[in-house]
């Protein structure tokens, strides 16, 4: 019973997380859309703050020692992740909150291609199958057949925002394996690099593309709605670094079933919290891409649920957490063959 209580706990601290910086992220942006890579920016550089004050209190969270030679190693990864990072908030600030998962519904078959090519590795035909039905859930949704007011219909470039997205967590998902050898197998260190390299570039990013000129010309005027920018920034800062940490628990505690069914929970939870709060538009159509986006990624973790095992000769140290729950499942599928592990993220 305790650990029933346990993983429901992990479960609602993990959805409630989510959801929290899904749409407080949405409410920055709506009142700053000009400012995409500084709410990026203010929340890598919260990450790096809080791992900072944690490590001071535990032992759990190590902080490595900034040197050149280990950046450039970790290079590929830290660009990758900046990039999905701000595809993410672009695609985001562009589509309508209850949307945004089906415009980012392609992270699933990427990351199946990417991870495929990167192992030189077939995948299954149930795999395959698999795919299909989230890559065709994602057309139905991006095809818009029914009559909705201009407003709620995403633009070609929010689209490729999303693809752009989903294909940099699909990359993400292969490199964070190869990066853990450069940090000693740390989950938290790896983490560290990854947010304090994306604050850096992310710096240099808003001072060439002119947003720090106009972030500095928005301070000063009267009518913009500044508290909401800062406390906006504040509130995702902190819940970021708790999503990482409810994401570390989940790999501990929840079966890939399990944490791929909160994550459907969470997606429908989204739409309707979207129409609530934002007024988005929700259309049948609609209704039936997410539905069938979410089936198909149930279907592909009930499929790798099925494989068996593969036991392996010395156990590797265990990744941390990618930052999108499809990339998740399909990176502890991998672990787990190697590992012969039951249990994933």
């Amino acid at each position: 019973m305790a650990v029933s209580m346990q993983v429901v706990a992990v479960i609602a601290f993990y959805m409630v997380a989510a959801l929290v910086m899904v749409f407080v992220n949405k409410i920055v942006l709506n009142t700053a859309p000009n400012l995409p890579i500084f709410l990026c920016l203010f929340q890598s550089i919260a990450t790096v703050v809080l791992l900072t004050i944690t490590s001071l209190f535990t032992s759990k969270v190590d902080i490595p020692k900034v040197e050149l030679a280990t950046a450039q190693k970790l290079a590929p990864l830290i660009f990758i992740d900046t990039a999905g990072f701000l595809f993410n908030t672009l695609c985001l600030r562009d589509v309508e909150a209850a949307y945004y998962n089906i415009a980012r519904g392609l992270v699933l078959p990427l990351t199946i291609l990417v991870v495929s090519m990167h192992s030189f590795t077939r995948p299954s035909l149930k795999v395959v199958g698999c795919a299909s039905v989230v890559t065709f859930g994602f057309f139905i949704g991006t095809s818009f057949k029914e009559a909705i007011p201009e407003k709620a219909v995403p633009g070609p470039l929010a689209l490729f925002y999303g693809f752009l997205a989903s294909l940099s967590i699909a990359v993400h998902a292969v490199l964070v394996k190869s990066s853990l050898t450069h940090v000693n197998g740390s989950a938290t260190k790896l983490s560290y690099w990854s947010n304090l390299g994306t604050a850096v570039l992310l710096s240099f990013t808003a001072v060439f593309s002119g947003e720090l000129r106009e972030f500095i010309s928005m301070t000063g005027r009267s009518d913009w709605d500044w508290t909401t920018f800062l406390w906006g920034n504040v509130v995702t800062g902190v819940f970021g670094f708790l999503i990482s940490v409810a994401g570390i628990l989940s790999v501990k505690i929840t079966s890939p079933v399990t944490h791929m069914f909160s994550s459907a929970s969470r997606s429908v939870l989204q739409i309707v919290l979207g129409v609530k709060l934002f007024g988005d538009v929700i259309t049948k159509q609609r209704i039936v891409s997410a539905f069938i986006i979410m089936f198909g990624t149930l279907l592909y973790t009930w499929v790798k649920a099925q494989e068996p095992a593969k036991p392996v000769q010395a156990p590797e140290p265990v990744s941390p957490v990618p930052k999108d729950v499809e990339a998740q499942a399909l990176l502890h599928d991998r672990e787990r063959e190697k590992e012969g592990l039951n249990e994933k993220s």
